[in-house]
């Protein structure tokens, strides 16, 4: 109760966030958080991962939900680790309000790369690269929509229904302003809608 308290405290003492959501998002967090690296894609690259059970997961199965995707690579050591137990904080700050229903954790790892982060089961999801696929590949795949140049691991935001929104960068980001940037997009009354496919005759009557 003291937890979600005060972050009930700290969201509304944050008015560019909480109560203006749709304005100037972006640029206000770019002027907060070094870490922050405004994206807005409309789509997202591959991601051929499972679950645990086998079962394959679908971005677009959560096209509901803002989903914060993270990957650890074999390999990656501390620097994955930190930023693993920076997001589980995160996840921590989420679940304490009314976001945790609307808000997906992902991590994607290596087999071989163990993550010790106290991570929430409810809306944390751990996927393993389907056969044939590694987490380092799709790690790339993801990075080659940043225009930073560097080594550290990235958390990628989501948006609902596909949108890629934005990149946090390393561990050393601000642990409330990625909730608050979350916080601001769940209450965005103008989500993206997922685009409308034509039928071949309202394609053709368009023309007229």
């Amino acid at each position: 109760m003291i937890r979600f308290l005060f972050l009930s405290l700290l969201l509304a003492a944050q008015p560019a966030f909480a109560n203006h959501p749709g304005e100037r998002l972006d640029e206000v967090m770019t002027e907060k958080e070094p870490a922050f690296e405004a994206a807005d894609r409309p789509t997202m690259p591959a991601l051929d991962v499972e679950l645990q059970n086998g079962d394959p997961l679908r971005l677009g199965d959560l096209h509901h939900q803002i989903v914060i995707i993270s990957f650890v690579p074999e390999g990656c050591g501390d620097p994955c680790v930190e930023q693993q137990a920076a997001l589980a904080a995160v996840q921590a700050q989420v679940n304490v309000s009314p976001m945790k229903e609307m808000v997906t954790f992902v991590t994607v790892q290596d087999a071989d790369a163990p993550i010790e982060a106290p991570w929430d089961d409810a809306n944390w999801r751990l996927a393993v690269p389907s056969a044939g696929a590694t987490a380092v590949a799709a790690a790339d795949r993801f990075a080659a929509l940043s225009g930073r140049t560097g080594t550290s691991p990235m958390v990628h935001v989501i948006d609902r229904n596909g949108r890629h929104a934005a990149l946090f960068h390393g561990a050393e980001f601000q642990k409330t302003n990625l909730t608050l940037y979350v916080n601001a997009l769940t209450n965005n009354a103008h989500a993206p809608k997922p685009p409308v496919k034509k039928s071949w005759w309202e394609r053709l009557t368009g023309w007229f």
